[in-house]
């Protein structure tokens, strides 16, 4: 042995321990080579820049710099509080200040202090115009009056200012009630209505109308209108609306990433594989979980019958009909427990494992109901 044989020989033995076996991950997307190298000294850093973002755009810590304001007519109405406890509740920030449009909601966001420099400027600003408007529902009627009465698409929309930046959208708490109330038959048991032009409106509209309205407002308008039957299924909406809008920048920020699907560096959930193929047979089993409706006991029948894919791929050739090779695994036995009763791996997995192995279509579909 050469004296540089003996030093290598001596360096792998020092410390006392024996120098891992070579591996690889199936799913690792590490580059080779000195290229790879360089990309590897900078996956720290980034990494690190990801977890701030990650960290910054976090649900729970987006949602305490969210902050709902009020206008002060909304808290006219009894049921207001039920709104300001449901949001106290949820750990949101709201003011009552007055806005641009009365008896409205408006949902602003505020950029962190310390802001990842890899999270772009406008996932930030997106989504500050987003707001509420309350309509009681003879107003609502009155607005849905004029729309069903106009010819072709309409100029503007009620109760909505055509200078205004962005479009609200519009909830209207017991409109139901306040129809069936409203009714000819119905209007001696209930109390007068304020004004002669809205028991008009009340009487002349029915759900048949108001709906065509509400087509009318999505298709021409892009306006949705939220109808609800109390304050506490209002709250509920715009607790759900609060908790979308701080999560938004994270979803953006997840769709501005290029191959935001991949995983960078090493995948912990992969199967690891050695040099001398140790661990494809777990790759194989993986492969197989993928398919739909396929328990683990399945895919350990099939792997057991079949240790590769190469393997059932020769056996498919083999067969002498398209029938017998889309039923060669049906009738494999499947393990169960005590007292279980016994299982085959059946023919639907069968003919999708078959197709799937076989076919040379890109575009067959392996479920049976397509």
């Amino acid at each position: 042995m050469s004296r540089t044989d003996a030093g290598r020989a001596g360096s792998s033995r020092r410390g006392g321990c024996l120098r891992r076996p070579p591996t690889w991950e199936v799913s690792d997307s590490d580059a080779e080579g000195p290229a790879g190298a360089e990309e590897g000294a900078r996956v720290p850093g980034s990494a690190e820049e990801r977890r701030a973002a990650a960290k910054a755009l976090r649900p729970e810590q987006a949602l305490r710099r969210v902050a709902v304001r009020v206008d002060p007519a909304v808290l006219e109405d009894a049921g207001a509080g039920i709104l300001l406890e449901a949001l106290s509740t949820l750990g949101c920030e709201y003011q009552v200040e007055t806005q641009r449009l009365a008896r409205s909601l408006r949902w602003t966001r505020a950029k962190p202090d310390s802001c990842p420099r890899t999270v772009p400027s406008e996932v930030w600003d997106a989504g500050e115009q987003d707001f509420l408007l309350l309509l009681e529902p003879g107003e609502f009627l009155q607005g849905v009056n004029q729309l069903t009465q106009t010819c072709g698409p309409p100029c503007s929309v009620p109760w909505i200012s055509p200078e205004g930046s962005a479009s609200p959208h519009v909830a209207v708490i017991g409109l139901d009630a306040y129809l069936w109330s409203h009714q000819p038959s119905n209007i001696h048991q209930t109390r007068q209505p304020e004004t002669a032009a809205v028991a008009r409106t009340a009487v002349a509209l029915s759900w048949p109308r108001v709906e065509e309205a509400l087509v009318l407002l999505q298709l021409w308008a892009h306006l949705d209108v939220l109808l609800v039957a109390s304050w506490q299924e209002l709250s509920r909406h715009v607790c759900a609306f609060t908790k979308a809008f701080a999560q938004r920048p994270l979803k953006q920020y997840r769709e501005s990433r290029a191959f935001s699907f991949c995983v960078a560096g090493r995948w912990a959930g992969g199967e690891r594989v050695a040099r001398d193929g140790t661990g494809l047979r777990g790759v194989w089993w993986r492969q197989i979980r993928q398919f739909n409706r396929v328990s683990p006991a399945v895919a350990d029948a099939i792997v057991t019958a079949f240790p590769s894919p190469r393997l059932l791929q020769q056996a498919y050739r083999t067969c002498n009909t398209e029938q017998e090779r889309t039923a060669l695994l049906a009738d494999l036995p499947v393990k169960t427990g005590d007292g279980a009763r016994p299982r085959r791996v059946g023919p639907d997995l069968a003919r999708r494992i078959c197709l799937f192995l076989t076919t040379t279509s890109p575009e067959l579909l392996l479920d049976l109901g397509s």
